[in-house]
């Protein structure tokens, strides 16, 4: 079976999603260019970054059809992360909320590229 190990989001500028993601990240990317940036995340997957301009072939989608997802260990971590994404201007969507499945909350990147946080509540 194939696993997938890469996601590349089309942006407007890559540069400035670079250091978006790097500050939500906590890590710099391992390549960077006008028109493309890369992370190396946890694990071996992969962020890429693609200006949306020089992409091939076109793509015709924009953000907001999907949502990248970051898993944390508790709600007080969701709570946390909302605060410092909040301290920071990200335009959220949902602020924190329990829901069937566990405490989340969604942001916007800059490209409006959906960012989903949750902790997932057992049994």
């Amino acid at each position: 079976m194939t696993t997938p190990n890469f996601i590349i989001l089309y942006v407007d500028k890559p540069e400035q999603s670079g250091a978006f993601y790097s500050a939500i990240l906590g890590q710099e990317p391992v390549e960077a260019s006008p028109t493309f940036v890369l992370f190396v995340l946890d694990k071996g997957f992969k962020l890429g970054l693609w200006s949306r301009h020089t992409v091939e072939p076109a793509a015709a989608a924009a953000g907001g059809g999907a949502e990248i997802v970051f898993a944390l260990d508790t709600p007080n971590a969701v709570d946390a992360t909302y605060a410092n994404w909040a301290e920071r201007g990200l335009e959220i969507l949902q602020t924190p909320t329990d829901m069937d499945f566990g405490r989340t909350f969604v942001a916007l990147d800059p490209d409006k590229h959906r960012l989903r946080v949750y902790w997932l509540q057992q049994g």
